[in-house]
């Protein structure tokens, strides 16, 4: 069986749903990912999450949610004096922006214990990290996670790697640059956004952000574009360009590149081709767009 470990924080989400109410979920980028993967993949993979969340009541619904979700939660840390961080939606013309309370995450200490994380990774097939994963930890615990994965990838399990930057959650922007391209030597799959990186690294088009990926060891690189083509390299298939179909009525863009990365990584997994497996990435993202929150069922 096929087993895959996505790796980083779920949060508290609060969605708005009219009249100043709100709706508690739980979601975050990577662990989005891991839920619409458990849909794609069926009875036919294992999907799991390796985060770290406190041992409070928040901690442990959220834990609940994730095993009733079908994700695997053995490898969560469990962290005293610590709890899971929490984030609000607010919607304009379904466009979303965010405000965070994450100040005492437990998901900031996930890499501090290198054995921990050995043993987490061990056995799987496919690991999955982002930028938003490198963001929260300390300097120290990112070199060690980036350890780890890169000795994972040299034992032949697969890294793939979403750089997901948002530039509040670091101290700068030259740090930001140096540990997305620190965190791509270590991928085997990147999954970046054009509108983030010709924003964060000049890319004039995605065959740029193409480009400066492959130059960094990739074998695949595939850049989410929106509403406009994307642009993918492959080591065996080479250069693949898909635009997708429109999408009316969209509701809330929550998790589109998160959900893409699930329908495109599934599809691999079962041994799609490119051009296919990134019109499922898509067609899963149109459907994620259309509803109202990161999870839509």
């Amino acid at each position: 069986m096929t087993t895959v470990l996505c790796i980083g924080e779920c949060m508290i989400e609060l969605a708005p749903v009219g009249d100043g109410l709100f709706r508690r979920g739980f979601a975050g980028d990577t662990f989005n990912t891991a839920w619409y993967l458990r849909r794609e993949l069926g009875d036919g993979a294992q999907v799991g999450y390796f985060t770290g969340v406190g041992t409070d009541t928040a901690s442990d619904e959220m834990l609940d949610f994730m095993s009733c979700s079908g994700v695997d939660v053995s490898r969560v840390r469990r962290i005293e004096d610590r709890t899971v961080g929490l984030y609000m939606i607010t919607l304009t013309n379904g466009e979303r922006s965010f405000s965070y309370w994450r100040g005492q995450s437990a998901a900031k200490r996930l890499a501090e214990d290198a054995e921990v994380l050995r043993a987490a990774f061990e056995g799987v097939d496919l690991l999955l990290f982002s930028g938003i994963t490198l963001a929260i930890l300390s300097e120290e615990d990112r070199a060690r996670l980036l350890a780890e994965l890169s000795a994972a990838r040299q034992r032949g399990q697969k890294v793939a790697f979403d750089p997901n930057m948002r530039p509040r959650l670091w101290p700068g922007a030259d740090t930001m640059r140096a540990a997305i391209m620190e965190a791509a030597a270590v991928a085997d799959i990147i999954l970046p956004s054009f509108d983030e990186e010709s924003l964060t690294f000049g890319d004039a088009d995605p065959e740029a952000t193409v480009a400066r990926y492959r130059e960094r060891g990739a074998g695949t690189v595939i850049v989410k574009n929106g509403a406009g083509t994307v642009a993918a390299w492959d080591a065996d298939e080479g250069l693949v360009r898909y635009t997708p179909a429109p999408v009316e009525d969209v509701r809330d863009t929550t998790a589109a590149g998160d959900s893409f990365n699930a329908g495109f990584l599934a599809a691999r997994l079962k041994g799609a081709a490119m051009g296919e497996a990134i019109a499922a990435g898509a067609q899963r993202a149109a459907y994620v767009i259309r509803h109202s929150g990161a999870l839509a069922e």
